[in-house]
């Protein structure tokens, strides 16, 4: 029997930020991005490339106060679609991690996709902006995300020296370890949980 179809289109419009997105869980890594944040569509062109999700962002933000509204709604909606797209969580892997090298620079990520949400983040750059992207941002992302989504995430850069290097590090382990935690295990009946819920 054929599974549904993990997708979910979410939009969020506020005074300051207004953000369509729509997530495939089970697709190929294409990406359409626009956030007007040329750093951050990179990031997420990153995200969906090696986490195979589709993935399509249009937000339209107040860019001429900064991108701090931008970057965190985007977060809001990106986790409100997974966990949209995750639906009952039925027969999913519910926990992913990733030890992920991108050239000096180590990132780990772990994910539970267990209904709790809480955020460990432990990164530091070496400047205040990469790319035009303020590097501050980043924690308030995946903050948005992971309460938007439901779930446990945790970040760390271990190592590194060049903060584009550590941005990406991060992204793309956030990508691996989600592929994982959401990925369908056969082997599971119902949902991972001694409770019988997630």
């Amino acid at each position: 029997m054929a599974s549904m179809a993990r997708t979910a289109a979410v939009t969020r419009t506020t005074r300051e930020t207004n953000i369509t997105v729509q997530l495939t869980l089970d697709g190929t890594g294409a990406a359409d991005i626009r956030t007007g944040i040329g750093f951050f569509d990179h990031m997420l062109e990153g995200f969906a490339r090696h986490g195979l999700f589709d993935v399509t962002v249009r937000c339209e933000g107040d860019l001429q106060v900064d991108g701090h509204h931008s970057v965190e709604d985007v977060g809001i909606a990106l986790g409100t679609a997974i966990r949209q797209a995750l639906g009952d969580k039925q027969g999913i892997a519910r926990y992913g991690s990733c030890l992920l090298p991108m050239d000096e620079t180590l990132a780990l990520c772990a994910v539970d996709l267990g209904g709790r949400p809480y955020f460990v983040y432990d990164a530091d750059f070496a400047g205040p902006a990469c790319g035009g992207f303020d590097t501050q941002l980043a924690r308030e992302f995946f903050y948005a995300v992971s309460y938007a989504a439901a779930m446990n995430l945790h970040l760390k850069v271990l190592y590194g020296a060049n903060d584009h290097h550590k941005l990406e590090a991060m992204f793309k382990a956030f990508a691996k370890a989600l592929d994982a935690a959401a990925r369908p295990d056969a082997r599971i009946e119902g949902v991972l949980s001694t409770k019988g819920t997630l």
